[in-house]
């Protein structure tokens, strides 16, 4: 088990902090984010620990910025794609959350929050490819562009066959657990996912929280035992 926690103070900014939720893959985590001078970030990486760990870590969080849930603006969920359970017991905690404290929030795509992280470890004008496992045949699988130091879409996120991903991927650096099964950025940290919503996801917030449910991106199915 790993578990950082991040306390990072050195300015004071006026507006309203945001509360971050990450659960899509293993790493299990919350951030309390004012801007990117003032923040303070708690993970777990720990398999299957969403459920028992997520509310201790959102209470140590807020616990380290000395604010309560009524001093927030509003919660970020990463939304997904991403692990069926993990997305749930994120989305969940959110919706609880935020329903007790009459906060709106916010959905984070996953793969863009990873992308906007990326971006602070890769060169201008570069491209790279996330790609993590659905399944052993199929992967997740996104291509961006840094430009002014930021990301674009270069190809959509979708799922293709994992044979594919090597020709799709030729030159181009890739993250994720399609290529490397404990990549750090197969999911994104909660500062990002914060950061996301601060900077690109500000005008979705939303309080309807019975229509709110994560992106899973692929149709659950349920495989019946063999007889």
């Amino acid at each position: 088990m790993r578990i950082l926690t991040e306390n990072f103070l050195l300015s004071n900014m006026n507006n309203k902090p945001i509360l971050a939720i990450e659960t899509s893959q293993n790493l299990c985590g919350a951030a309390v984010f004012f801007d990117r001078s003032k923040y303070f970030e708690t993970i777990v990486n720990l398999k299957n620990s969403h459920s028992e760990k997520i509310f201790d870590i959102i209470d140590k969080t807020l616990a380290l910025a000395e604010i309560e849930l009524k001093d927030l603006d509003c919660i970020a969920v990463s939304e997904g794609p991403g692990s069926f359970t993990g997305l749930r017991i994120g989305l969940s905690a959110a919706k609880g959350l935020a329903m007790g404290a009459s906060i709106p929030i916010c959905m984070v795509p996953t793969f863009e929050a990873i992308a906007l992280q990326l971006c602070e470890i890769l060169p201008e004008e570069s491209d790279f490819v996330i790609a993590n496992k659905v399944n052993v045949d199929e992967v997740y699988y996104s291509r961006f562009h840094i430009k002014s130091n930021n990301y674009i879409f270069a190809e959509n996120l979708t799922i293709i066959n994992a044979s594919e991903l090597p020709d799709k991927t030729k030159g181009s650096p890739v993250f994720g657990s399609a290529v490397k099964k404990d990549d750090i950025y197969s999911t994104p940290r909660p500062l990002f996912v914060a950061e996301w919503c601060r900077s690109k996801g500000s005008h979705l917030t939303t309080t309807g929280f019975e229509f709110t449910e994560p992106n899973y991106f692929k149709n659950f199915i349920v495989k019946e035992p063999k007889k």
